[in-house]
C-alpha cells in the first residue's frame, strides 16, 4: 500500500479527552475516529489490525471444531422475554421499536438468538454437541463510555455457543474453548491471565475471564505469588484462618460517639484497632434484608453475598431502608437487637472478635465489650468479605498478590439456563426429552486492539507484535525528489510485495522528521530507510521495537529481512 493513498492522519499532540496510552496513540496515529460518545470509526490501519486478530480468532475457533455463522444484530424482544432477561439485563440493552410498535433489542449478547436458531433445528442427541461462533458488531448503551475502544457503545466481538447432551461433553468442549483462547491472546502477543470469574447477569457456573494485565485495568486479579492461581477479586475465596483471643469477656456498654460514622472515626475515637470494630452492611437480597458483618479491617464482597443465597439481586440499602429497618441511619447500624424480619449473617473473620465494638442501631451511640455469640443472633457464618494482599492463596500455595486488569475474554458454562427457559431440549438415545447443555465464550475483538496497544507502546508510538501489525515493512524513501531514492523504495516496494510481504510505501512529499515521527507512531515492525546511500545500493533496516538497525547492502536485504520476520 502506497501511503499517499490510504487514509493515515496523524496527529502531532495528545488528544485532550484521551485519558489513557491506547486512545492516545490510536487516535493520534490514525487508526480512530469518535463519531458520538463511545462510537468509533475504524481506520484502514485499525481494520487491518481487527481483520489479523479475527483471523486468529478464526483459526483457532476452527481447530476447537466451532463453525462460524453470523446472526441479526436486530433481535426480537419475545426472545428476550422467554429467557427472562428482556426487564432483567437493564438500561445497557439498546432497546427500540419499529413502525409497526413491535419492540426489539439491538444485541448486546446472542444467547437467546442462538438458543432459538438450535431449538429448532436440532432434535437429537445424534446431533450434539454442536459449536457455532461469530464475529459481529454489538451494542451496549454504557453509562460512562471511556478509554476509547475500551469501554464503548458498539464494540466487535466474538461470541461463541457450544450445545451438548451431557455435562461431560459439555466440559471438554469449555476446555476446548478455553485452549482455544489461551492460544489467541498468546498469539496476539499479550500478557494474560485465566481467572475465575462471576458470572453476573448472563447466569450459569464455573466461568473465566481473561485479563491482559495494564494498570489502567477496571478489574482487579488476585493471584498467588508461588502457583498458577489467579482469580477476579470478586471470587477469590479466603482460608484465613483466625485465632480467638483468650481475653475474659467484659460487659456490654452503649458509649455515646458523636458524629463518628466510619470504621476510621470510631476506632480512632475509642482508641482500638479496627479489628476490634465490626462492620455492619444493610443490604436487599431479592427484596430481603439481609445484615452483613464483617471485621472492620476487611470490605464486604457482594457477591459472595449473592452466592450464599442464590440471589439474582443484591444491593445496598438505602438510608431510608436503613432508616425504616434498623430505625438509624447507615453510621449506627450494628447486629444487637436487630428485628426478626432480618437475618444476620457473618464473615469468619467476626467469630474471633473478643470485646469488639460496633453500632447501637441508634444515634450517635456505639457498642463496646461486644461479643457476637453473647450479644446477637447470627444465622450463619460463611466467607463474606473481599481477599487482601498477604491472604493465604486459596490453592494453599503461596501468598496473595494483586494486579490490574482488562478483560479481554469470557468463558462460561451456561448450563440449561437458557435452553430450560426457551424449551431447547432434544431427545436422548433413550427417546426422553431433555434440555440442552450450554456454554457460552466471548472476546471482544475491538478491546483486544486496544490492549494489544496498552501493552505495547513507547514514548514514540505503537509497537506491534508481528502476527497482529498491520504491515510488515514501512519502506520509507527519505527524499521522493530524489529519482535513485524514489525508484529505489518503489522497487524494494514491489520486490517484496511481490514475494508476499505486507508493506506501507511513503511516498508522500514531506519532511524526513514528519515520515520518521509517523512511522514510530504507526508501529510497524520493521522500516527500511532509503536515504542518502541510495546510489551505494545501501539502505538502512531498523526494527521498531529495539531501536536497532543496521546497514545493508539490497543484495542482501532479502536474506536480512527474511531472518527477521521469516519468510
Amino acid at each position: 500500500m502506497k501511503q499517499s493513498m490510504t487514509f493515515i492522519p496523524t496527529l502531532r499532540e495528545v488528544p485532550a479527552d484521551a485519558e489513557v496510552k491506547s486512545h492516545q496513540l490510536m487516535l493520534r496515529a490514525g487508526f480512530i475516529r469518535q463519531n458520538t460518545s463511545g462510537v468509533y470509526s475504524y481506520l484502514p490501519l485499525a481494520h487491518k489490525v481487527l481483520k489479523k486478530i479475527e483471523q486468529i480468532v478464526r483459526e483457532e475457533m476452527d481447530k476447537a471444531g466451532a463453525s462460524e455463522l453470523l446472526m441479526p444484530a436486530l433481535q426480537q424482544s419475545e426472545l428476550w422475554q422467554e429467557s427472562g432477561r428482556w426487564y432483567s439485563y437493564g438500561p445497557e440493552l439498546m432497546r427500540l421499536k419499529d413502525r409497526h410498535n413491535r419492540e426489539f433489542a439491538l444485541g448486546a449478547t446472542h444467547e437467546e438468538m442462538i438458543t432459538s436458531l438450535v431449538r429448532d433445528e436440532v432434535k437429537s442427541y445424534k446431533r450434539l454437541p454442536l459449536a457455532l461462533y461469530q464475529i459481529q458488531t454489538k451494542f451496549r448503551d454504557e453509562k460512562r463510555p471511556r478509554f476509547g475502544v475500551l469501554r464503548g457503545r458498539e464494540f466487535i466481538m466474538k461470541d461463541a455457543y457450544t450445545f451438548h447432551a451431557t455435562n461431560e461433553s459439555l466440559d471438554e468442549g469449555y476446555q476446548k474453548m478455553f485452549t482455544a483462547y489461551q492460544n489467541i491472546f498468546s498469539r496476539c502477543g499479550l500478557d494474560f491471565r485465566a481467572v475465575i470469574a462471576d458470572s453476573g447477569a448472563m447466569g450459569g457456573t464455573d466461568t473465566h475471564e481473561f485479563m491482559v494485565l495494564s494498570d489502567i485495568g477496571e478489574d482487579t486479579i488476585a493471584y498467588s505469588d508461588t502457583s498458577q492461581y489467579a482469580a477476579n477479586i470478586e471470587m477469590a475465596p479466603v482460608i484465613t484462618t483466625y485465632e480467638k483471643s483468650s481475653e475474659a469477656f467484659v460487659d456490654l456498654k452503649k458509649i455515646e460517639t458523636p458524629n463518628q460514622k466510619t470504621i476510621e472515626e470510631v476506632s480512632g475515637f475509642l482508641e482500638v484497632s479496627k479489628e476490634k470494630c465490626i462492620k455492619s452492611v444493610l443490604f436487599k437480597v431479592d427484596e430481603k434484608f439481609v445484615l452483613v458483618l464483617v471485621r472492620g479491617d476487611h470490605e464486604v464482597n457482594d457477591i459472595k453475598v449473592k452466592n450464599v443465597y442464590g440471589a439474582s439481586v443484591v444491593e445496598l440499602a438505602t438510608a431510608e431502608e436503613t432508616k425504616e429497618v434498623l430505625h438509624c441511619t447507615p453510621g449506627y447500624v450494628g447486629p444487637i437487637n436487630v428485628s426478626d424480619q432480618v437475618e444476620v449473617i457473618a464473615d469468619h473473620g467476626v467469630a474471633s472478635i473478643v470485646n469488639g465494638v460496633c453500632g447501637a442501631n441508634e444515634e450517635p451511640f456505639h457498642y463496646t465489650g461486644v461479643n457476637i455469640d453473647r450479644d446477637a443472633k447470627v444465622s450463619q457464618f460463611v466467607d463474606l468479605r473481599f481477599i487482601q494482599e498477604g491472604d493465604a492463596s486459596p490453592d494453599g500455595e503461596g501468598t496473595i498478590k494483586f494486579a490490574k486488569g482488562i478483560e479481554v475474554g469470557h468463558v462460561f458454562k451456561l448450563g440449561t439456563r437458557y435452553s430450560h427457559a426457551m424449551n431447547a431440549t432434544f431427545l436422548d438415545e433413550n427417546g426422553r426429552s431433555q434440555p440442552m447443555i450450554m456454554g457460552c465464550y466471548g472476546i471482544g475483538v475491538s478491546r483486544t486492539l486496544a490492549a494489544i496497544i496498552e501493552q505495547n507502546n513507547d514514548e514514540n508510538g505503537i509497537l506491534w507484535p508481528d502476527s497482529v501489525s498491520p504491515f510488515q515493512l514501512h519502506i520509507i524513501p527519505v527524499n521522493v525528489k530524489n529519482d535513485t531514492q524514489r525508484d529505489l523504495g518503489e522497487t524494494l516496494y514491489s520486490n517484496f510485495s511481490r514475494n508476499g510481504y505486507e508493506v506501507l510505501l511513503d511516498d508522500r512529499q514531506e519532511r524526513a522528521g514528519v515520515k520518521f515521527a509517523d512511522s514510530d507512531l504507526i508501529g510497524i515492525p520493521v522500516r527500511i530507510t532509503v536515504g542518502k546511500k541510495a546510489d551505494e545500493g545501501i539502505v538502512e533496516v531498523k526494527l521498531r521495537k529495539t531501536g536497532e538497525s543496521f546497514e545493508v547492502s539490497i543484495n542482501d536485504l532479502q536474506v536480512k529481512i527474511t531472518e527477521l520476520l521469516g519468510n
